[in-house]
């Protein structure tokens, strides 16, 4: 893939998350699917972040550990994170973790259903969506991981707030490390 401007991947983000939203809304429309709450609950926010810093810290033991998944995570965050400045970070934690929560733990998950059947099929379409080629393969075996991992947060909490705190802070904070880690390296 060549490499992307600031703008444009700005642009990719909010295109990505009205249509992500777009799907999600249309199969709520057509189906009799009923969407799992968001509600706030401090509780909930707190796990949310509480499990946004456990991601990291697995990301990050596994980073280091394996190489496919390093070489995997450095292409794709090279791509999306090089040409943007630090406070256009935010975007990164919140437009993903809006959009894509929304329709694969808050409408597919309730629609495969609230057990293991609805967790694995969210979590394989989720890792598929962060297919860009094949030698991706570790990053999308991580993402379908920590998509059932999202989705099993949704289900014990009955709240879409947990993964969804969980999703933006696990983007905002891996990618202000990689942003950082990069400057490092290249002082």
């Amino acid at each position: 893939m060549q490499p992307m401007s600031r703008s444009q991947i700005l642009l990719a983000l909010g295109v990505t998350a009205i249509v992500l939203l777009g799907i999600a809304k249309t199969w709520t429309y057509f189906g009799a699917v009923q969407i799992l709450r968001v509600f706030w609950n401090p509780t909930h926010a707190v796990w949310g972040v509480g499990l946004a810093i456990a991601i990291t810290i697995a990301s990050t033991v596994i980073y280091t550990l394996w190489d496919d998944y390093r070489k995997s995570a450095d292409y794709y965050l090279d791509l999306l994170l090089s040409p943007l400045a630090l406070p256009d970070l935010i975007w990164i934690g919140l437009l993903p973790g809006l959009s894509e929560e929304l329709l694969f733990r808050g409408v597919m998950l309730p629609e495969f259903g609230l057990d293991w059947v609805g967790v694995v099929l969210s979590s394989l379409c989720f890792g598929a969506m962060h297919l860009s080629s094949l030698k991706q393969w570790s990053y999308v075996m991580w993402a379908t991981f920590i998509g059932g991992v999202f989705a099993w947060s949704a289900i014990i909490s009955g709240n879409l707030l947990v993964p969804i705190v969980a999703h933006v802070f696990t983007n905002l904070i891996s990618a202000i490390v990689w942003k950082i880690r990069q400057s490092d390296s290249a002082a």
